[in-house]
C-alpha cells in the first residue's frame, strides 16, 4: 500500500479526536423537541455506530431523524478535509438512487390519473426504441422496470461510461443524452429474460424516464419539480442536469473503493453527473428526504391504490425491493422502508417506519465503506433498536 495510507490512518487519527464528538444542531423549529440531554440519551446508540464509521475510515458521518415529535441530527468527523468543519443537517449531498423512489413516483401518479398502466408494455410508449441483441421491449411492462425484473442490461456496466475504476476520473466532466446512455445499453445482450428474476438496472429508470416525457410531453425534470418537490416544498432539492457542483452549504466527497485509491480518498465532488438522470442525479438534504418520505408514505403523493403496489415487493438477495423501494427488516423485528444511494464519494440513505412517524436519513461523504453496506446497517440497526 502506499506511503499515504499509513500516513494518513496518522492524521486520521488527529482528526478522529478532535472531530469524534457528535455535534447536536437543534435549528429554532426543532426547540419544542424534548430536551438536548434526552435526545442525545435515546440515540447514544446511533451516535456509537456513527463514531465506528470515522475510526474505519469514513471523513464524516451526518444522521438527521424524526421520531414523533422529536427530531435529532448528529454529526460525526469532518465534512471537509481542508476546513475541518464537521458535517451540517443543511449540507446538501448527492443521493444516487434514492432518486428512484421520486422517478417510480411520478411514474405511478401517471398511473393514478389513467394515463398509463404498469403492465403496458415499453413498446406501446416507445414503439421500436428498445431493441436489438435479445432486448425486445413488446416483452417488457413499466412495473418490470420499477422492479428490475425488465431484463434490460445496465449501461454503467459497460465500458464505453468510464464508470469503473480509476479511468472515471479521466472522463467526469463528460456529457451523455439519454439517447446515447440507451444505445449503450442496447449494444449489449440482456442478463435475463423478462421477469424471469431480479437485475438491477439503472437503464429501467432512464426508460422510466422517457415514458414520462412521453406521456406528459414535458421533461422529466419538469415533472419531478411539478409534482414532487414544488408541492412538498423541498427547497433544497434539485435535477441538477449536468452541474458539477453543489449548492451551498455543502461538504466534500472523498473516493477509494471505486477508483482504486488508498485511505484518504480522493475529493470527487465535483462531476458531470448526466449518466445518472432519472436513476441517480438528485442532490438533496437529509431534511427534504425525510420530509418527501414521509409524504410518500402517508399517501399525499400517491392514492392507496398506488401505494400498495409501489410496496408489493419480490426478493433481491437480503433486501426485498418494490416500485422504486426497499423493504428491510431490522434484528428488533421492525419493518422498514426506504432506499438507499452510493456512488462516487459518498453514501446515503433513508429508511422509515410503514406509518413514518420514525424516520432516518444517513449521509457518509466517502464511499470507502459503501461496497459492503454494513455501515449502513449498523446505524440503522443503533437508531431503530435502540430501546430494545
Amino acid at each position: 500500500m502506499p506511503k499515504v495510507a499509513g500516513g494518513f490512518r496518522t492524521a486520521l487519527a488527529t482528526v478522529t479526536a478532535a472531530f469524534l464528538t457528535v455535534v447536536l444542531i437543534i435549528p429554532a423549529p426543532w426547540s419544542a423537541a424534548a430536551s438536548p440531554a434526552g435526545r442525545d440519551d435515546a440515540h447514544a446508540r446511533t451516535r456509537a455506530a456513527m463514531e465506528r464509521a470515522v475510526r474505519d475510515g469514513a471523513p464524516g458521518v451526518l444522521v438527521s431523524v424524526v421520531d414523533g415529535a422529536e427530531r435529532w441530527a448528529g454529526a460525526v468527523g469532518v465534512a471537509d478535509r481542508r476546513t475541518t468543519r464537521p458535517p451540517h443537517p443543511a449540507d446538501h449531498f448527492r443521493a444516487g438512487s434514492i432518486t428512484k423512489t421520486f422517478t417510480a413516483t411520478l411514474v405511478l401518479q401517471l398511473e393514478a390519473e389513467d394515463r398509463l398502466g404498469l403492465d403496458d408494455t415499453v413498446e406501446k410508449w416507445l414503439p421500436g426504441v428498445v431493441r436489438g441483441n435479445g432486448h425486445d421491449g413488446r416483452r417488457i411492462t413499466v412495473r418490470q422496470l420499477l422492479n428490475h425484473t425488465s431484463g434490460v442490461y445496465n449501461y454503467l456496466n459497460d465500458p464505453a461510461l468510464h464508470q469503473i475504476g480509476p479511468p472515471w476520473l479521466q472522463h467526469l466532466h463528460e456529457t451523455w443524452t439519454p439517447e446515447q446512455l440507451l444505445a449503450v445499453a442496447l449494444s449489449n445482450p440482456p442478463p435475463a429474460r423478462p421477469g424471469e428474476r431480479f437485475v438491477y438496472s439503472n437503464t429501467n429508470y432512464l426508460l422510466a424516464a422517457m415514458i414520462v416525457e412521453k406521456i406528459t410531453s414535458s421533461t422529466y425534470e419538469h415533472e419531478l419539480h411539478r409534482r414532487i418537490i414544488d408541492p412538498l416544498r423541498l427547497r433544497d432539492t434539485s435535477s441538477p442536469g449536468t452541474r458539477e457542483t453543489l449548492p451551498r452549504p455543502s461538504g466534500r466527497a472523498y473516493s477509494t473503493a471505486q477508483i482504486q485509491a488508498p485511505l484518504p480518498g480522493i475529493d470527487v465532488t465535483e462531476f458531470n453527473p448526466s449518466p445518472l438522470r432519472a436513476s441517480g442525479e438528485l442532490i438533496t438534504t437529509a431534511g427534504d428526504l425525510n420530509r418527501f418520505y414521509r409524504a410518500l408514505l402517508t399517501g399525499r403523493l400517491l392514492p392507496e391504490a398506488q401505494l400498495r403496489k409501489m410496496t408489493t415487493t419480490i426478493s433481491a438477495g437480503t433486501e426485498d425491493h418494490g416500485l422504486g423501494l426497499m423493504r428491510m427488516a431490522t434484528s428488533c423485528g421492525i419493518e422498514l422502508w426506504g432506499q438507499r444511494g452510493a456512488g462516487y464519494g459518498f453514501e446515503a440513505l433513508t429508511v422509515s417506519t410503514r406509518d413514518s412517524r420514525h424516520r432516518m436519513t444517513l449521509y457518509i461523504n466517502t464511499d470507502h465503506l459503501a461496497l459492503e453496506g454494513t455501515t449502513a446497517k449498523d446505524v440503522t440497526e443503533a437508531e431503530f433498536c435502540h430501546r430494545s
